[in-house]
């Protein structure tokens, strides 16, 4: 028993040591600039652990089922796999659960693209009645009392469990999800040639310049994180987009562009999960989008070969990490 024991152990740092050793190869050319973090929340080791844990706590939700890994599942690039995300007493959320890699370079949260902060987004689901449903009174009496808590809270922050330290700390562990060594990273930042295939290279000329979609998905992160209407809404909507942030008709339909990275397994897409294939949204962009209310008039039809369709999914997958 002892031996397998140390056997165990044995292989368990050699692992270690070479995820470690990977990761400075794969960091050794990063697409992203250096992550800015608020002046009022550094990133410690400690906090980042705190939050880890913090984001697999089901008692953030109402009634102990719902956690932040709920609905933001690895395998599925930090996305849920669902239409909409499934909350507490299987409640739906009001809309698709995005993934959340590279969540800390966003300027803005949200599908609606208001909230400023991610210490600020991450009361949101919290407080949604259809996603977690509690308080932060209750919260913070559930995870106040749990010795654990107080005492990590009580090194890091100097102050007891509370809302500060709740978000503080897992905003910390938000920022440390990156994904940036896709093969398409290593094609285009690493000059690795023959990283991607000839048909993911034509899908992305035709991405990237005969279809201009990265007007709206934008390199390194493949999204502008700006509010765009891409014809999906109309009138009779229960979801207005921006407009049930600022109540303002020109806003009706404008969404925040989701990032492209990982996409081929974050099915289904667009705000409300309605369309179930990356083959399915090519062909609703090569239709001209719904036609829907306000929709931006970049959104304009045009026709793509079978041979077209296949280029450009291969380098969407392209796009995915390890």
């Amino acid at each position: 028993m002892k031996t397998i024991v140390q056997t165990f152990f044995f292989f368990s740092i050699l692992w270690l040591i070479l995820v470690q050793c990977q990761q400075g190869i794969n960091d050794s050319v990063s697409p992203f600039n250096a992550m800015e973090h608020p002046k009022d929340n550094p990133a410690t080791a400690e906090k980042i652990a705190l939050g880890k844990k913090l984001f697999f706590d089901k008692r953030l939700s109402l009634n102990n089922e719902i956690s932040c890994a709920t609905c933001h599942v690895a395998k599925k690039a930090l996305s849920d796999g669902r239409k909409l995300a499934k909350g507490v007493e299987g409640r739906l959320a009001f809309r698709n659960a995005p993934s959340l890699f590279n969540i800390g370079y966003a300027p803005v949260f949200m599908f609606d693209g208001e909230i400023k902060s991610l210490e600020q987004q991450i009361l949101v689901p919290i407080l949604d009645h259809n996603e977690m449903g509690a308080s932060m009174k209750e919260v913070i009496e559930k995870l106040g009392n749990d010795p654990a808590y107080q005492a990590a809270a009580q090194k890091i922050y100097q102050r007891d469990f509370d809302t500060w330290v709740l978000t503080r700390s897992i905003a910390s562990y938000e920022r440390t999800l990156i994904s940036g060594n896709s093969d398409f990273d290593k094609y285009y930042y690493q000059d690795k040639s023959n990283a991607i295939s000839e048909s993911a290279k034509r899908g992305w000329k035709l991405f990237s310049e005969k279809l201009n979609c990265i007007k709206c998905h934008s390199t390194p992160f493949f999204t502008d994180f700006k509010v765009h209407n891409n014809g999906k809404t109309a009138l009779s909507d229960s979801d207005l987009g921006r407009f049930r942030i600022k109540n303002d008709s020109t806003m009706i339909g404008y969404f925040k562009v989701p990032s492209l990275r990982n996409s081929s397994i974050t099915a289904p897409y667009m705000h409300d999960g309605s369309i179930a294939t990356l083959e399915d949204v090519i062909e609703y962009y090569a239709k001209g989008g719904n036609g829907g209310y306000n929709q931006e008039a970049r959104i304009k039809p045009f026709s793509i070969t079978k041979e077209d369709k296949k280029d450009l999914i291969n380098f969407l997958k392209s796009l995915q990490d390890s």
